[in-house]
């Protein structure tokens, strides 16, 4: 699928708008995102399980970190170990959740319904909406190859919709014939102002097609995810595994570009195999660093997919 102008430039397929981001709302009230969590839930211990906090189960000691409320210092173990030491208890309270969208021209891919970047912000909108509809607070970083923009969680509707105006700008932004400079935003750049924003405890969803994976990747997210609940939204299009011949690909390793003709059978082979390792890599990082990978097709609706990766059915 290419983009246009003109119609195409106002395809809901190709590039979003606020006023369809913002539209999301009744899809989202549908999603199982809020209590109980089952065992089949992405999101599974959200609420009523290991959340730090002020409350009646005490749970665990672990060092103190910045933000941490001074009452739930423990001093007399503190003393024992010479380590500051705060008290842990389980409570049933709203969670900061901090939504990561990569917004870069890597994205800008689909063969059958959506953009890969379109796909990642309604997905984003989604679960954005949903989160302030039962309370949370939500923010967000928005990765393009321009820059990195970021909103610390707020339960404001207003704050929500600042972030999806900067999600509608970079995807809006997204055009091939702009020549991208080299040494551009990377996910590690997306991944500092987490930790920016995320000390501990924030619910943090990253949406990417994941093009420039490896292991230091992997274990960044793996240390991010040792004081918060981490989940990654793997987005792809399945012609990536499947390229017809004749057709005019581009290969990426994250920062250099290499235009393939895929009617040679060679070429067409060698990139079919390396985005099945790329996305066999993702896929495994369940087991290898126990963060979840929901997969998300562009060639599939957003709402009705993320629904049923949800366990709703």
């Amino acid at each position: 699928m290419s983009a246009g102008a003109g119609a195409a430039a106002e395809d809901p397929r190709v590039r979003v708008t606020l006023s369809g981001l913002l539209g999301l709302a009744g899809a989202a009230r549908g999603l199982p995102v809020g209590p109980p969590f089952t065992s089949r839930s992405a999101l599974e211990g959200r609420r009523g399980s290991r959340l730090r906090g002020r409350g009646l189960d005490f749970i665990e000691l672990r060092a103190y970190q910045p933000g941490d409320d001074v009452r739930t210092i423990d001093w007399r173990a503190s003393a024992r170990s010479g380590e500051t030491q705060v008290r842990v208890y389980q409570q049933e309270r709203d969670r900061p959740v901090l939504l990561v969208v990569d917004q870069r021209i890597d994205m800008f891919f689909g063969s059958q319904l959506n953009m890969k970047s379109v796909t990642a912000a309604e997905v984003a909108a989604l679960l954005a909406l949903r989160f302030l509809q039962q309370g949370d607070r939500v923010g967000g970083i928005v990765l393009s190859d321009s820059g990195v923009t970021r909103l610390a969680p707020q339960r404001s509707r207003a704050a929500l919709r600042r972030f999806l105006s900067d999600l509608t700008d970079a995807n809006r932004a997204l055009d091939p014939s702009t020549r991208v400079p080299e040494g551009g935003p990377t996910l590690d750049d997306a991944l500092a102002e987490v930790e920016r924003l995320a000390h501990h405890d924030v619910t943090v969803i990253l949406l990417s097609d994941f093009a420039a994976a490896d292991a230091a990747l992997a274990k960044r997210l793996e240390r991010l995810g040792r004081h918060n609940d981490v989940i990654l939204g793997l987005v792809y299009d399945p012609m990536a595994q499947d390229l017809p011949p004749g057709a005019r690909v581009t290969a990426t390793d994250g920062r250099l570009r290499l235009n393939i003709d895929t009617g040679l059978q060679a070429d067409r082979a060698a990139v079919e195999a390396a985005t099945r390792r790329r996305l066999d890599a993702v896929l495994a990082w369940p087991e290898e660093i126990g963060v979840p990978v929901l997969p998300l097709s562009a060639a599939e609706p957003s709402a009705a997919q993320l629904s049923r990766l949800l366990g709703g059915g």
